[in-house]
């Protein structure tokens, strides 16, 4: 890939601009990791976010490149990659990050961040300039990640009721407080190794573009580092507005519910990251959540909030990619 000319100003702009996506990821998505252990009274909120930010970073020691990989070369084309581009893809998942978290909805920043690289691609290149494999299985995870977590939840409650049938309830609920520390520790975990390879996948992109890297070479351990801690640091605010909706309005969550939603959640995050495919832990928790719910019985279900939870899922990509497309076009007379 040819070179393009950037100024270091721009360089160091649009890396802060990117490490500010992934904090407002950690922000965004924190209601992922911690709704359910705080609904069901495990750990108080200033705690819980605590918890999931150790794990979102402890992840740098567990997984592999492999989604920084997926989205840096396997999403468009990295002859098109400039600094417009990456501006115009930075400034759409950044926006509509700020406009469902004010609105308290529970939408996907890893969609946000792929529907602002098309739509930044796009606007330069038509199109052409797609990776229509890695889209493709972006796009295919939107339903398979919820699917997968509805399952592997679902199931895991029928199990565990089973297994703890002759246990006072009592006992189960003191047994599984436990538990789900362990639980919640493990989809933060799996969370911190899916969506902070994201960012990671944008500096490198935009690295090799500005010719720092050469194609083919490592990313620097400096971003790794500084976008984990960013994930982690975003995750510490937490996104509060989105807690209650995750956490009581799709269903009625006890520790053994949350336990499952939390363990099917990331077998199903882990599983993804190993693949190296970028996946919505947003999705993957509320299918979970849902496949709980459902377990119980459908009427333990409140498939109106879960309705306009899908809705937003089908807005994300071609949201983003719009305003991505307009922030393409002003980068060209700011940068």
């Amino acid at each position: 890939m040819q070179a393009v000319e950037m100024s270091l100003t721009v360089i160091v702009v649009l890396v802060l601009l990117a490490l500010a996506f992934d904090f407002m990821n950690g922000f965004h998505d924190a209601a992922n990791s911690i709704a359910t252990i705080v609904s069901t009274g495990v750990l108080k909120p200033q705690h819980a976010v605590a918890w999931a930010a150790f794990f979102n970073v402890l992840a740098i020691a567990v997984f592999q490149l492999k989604v920084a990989s997926t989205i840096g070369k396997g999403t468009i084309d990295p002859a098109i990659v400039d600094h417009y581009v990456v501006f115009g893809a930075l400034i759409g998942a950044i926006a509509w990050n700020i406009i469902t978290w004010y609105y308290g909805i529970p939408s996907s920043s890893s969609h946000a961040l792929i529907g602002g690289l098309a739509g930044a691609a796009m606007a330069k290149a038509g199109t052409g300039s797609l990776v229509w494999a890695g889209i493709g299985k972006v796009v295919a995870f939107i339903l398979i990640a919820p699917l997968l977590g509805f399952i592997l939840g679902g199931t895991l409650m029928v199990v565990v009721s089973w297994v703890c049938n002759r246990s006072t309830p009592r006992k189960v609920d003191k047994s599984f407080r436990r538990l789900q520390l362990v639980s919640a520790a493990a989809y933060s975990l799996g969370h911190g190794g899916n969506d902070a390879q994201k960012t990671i996948g944008i500096i490198w992109m935009l690295l090799i573009a500005a010719g720092t890297l050469k194609t083919g070479e490592m990313v620097p351990m400096w971003v790794v580092i500084s976008c984990y801690t960013a994930m982690g640091l975003g995750t510490m605010f937490g996104g509060w507005r989105i807690v209650k909706t995750m956490g009581q309005r799709i269903t009625k969550l006890r520790p053994v519910g949350g336990f499952c939603a939390e363990t099917g959640g990331a077998i199903t995050l882990f599983g993804a990251t190993m693949l190296g495919i970028p996946v919505s832990t947003t999705h993957t928790i509320t299918g979970a959540i849902v496949g709980v719910g459902t377990s119980k019985g459908p009427s333990n279900v409140r498939w109106g909030v879960a309705g306009s939870i899908v809705w937003a899922w089908v807005l994300t990509i071609p949201a983003s990619a719009l305003i991505a497309a307009a922030a393409w076009w002003l980068g060209r007379f700011i940068l």
